[in-house]
């Protein structure tokens, strides 16, 4: 996706896939809720917060195991959550 940028809406589809993800294990689940404070409850309404979709990729991304699974579970390139986080945060110049 290098090639063409994505946009807010494929950026918030690519997050709200990472959520999907995190909640189908409870062990990444778990661990996601541990390092981040937030309770179950939480989630279904940061589904419409750019800033919570950009927590959720922030959080794979700093697990490059779990990134790697959830881009091969996904079928998306490695890059791709990075962008959505990007374009999610309007930092599209790659800071």
């Amino acid at each position: 996706m290098k090639n063409s940028p994505l946009t807010i809406d494929q950026a918030q589809a690519v997050a709200i896939r990472a959520v999907e993800f995190l909640v189908s294990d409870d062990e990444r689940l778990g661990r996601f809720l541990a390092l981040t404070g937030l309770g179950p409850g939480d989630i279904a309404p940061g589904l419409s917060d750019p800033a919570f979709l950009a927590g959720v990729l922030d959080h794979l991304m700093a697990d490059e195991t779990a990134l790697f699974l959830f881009c091969d579970h996904a079928s998306l390139a490695a890059d791709t959550p990075g962008a959505a986080r990007r374009r999610l945060t309007g930092r599209e110049d790659g800071q």
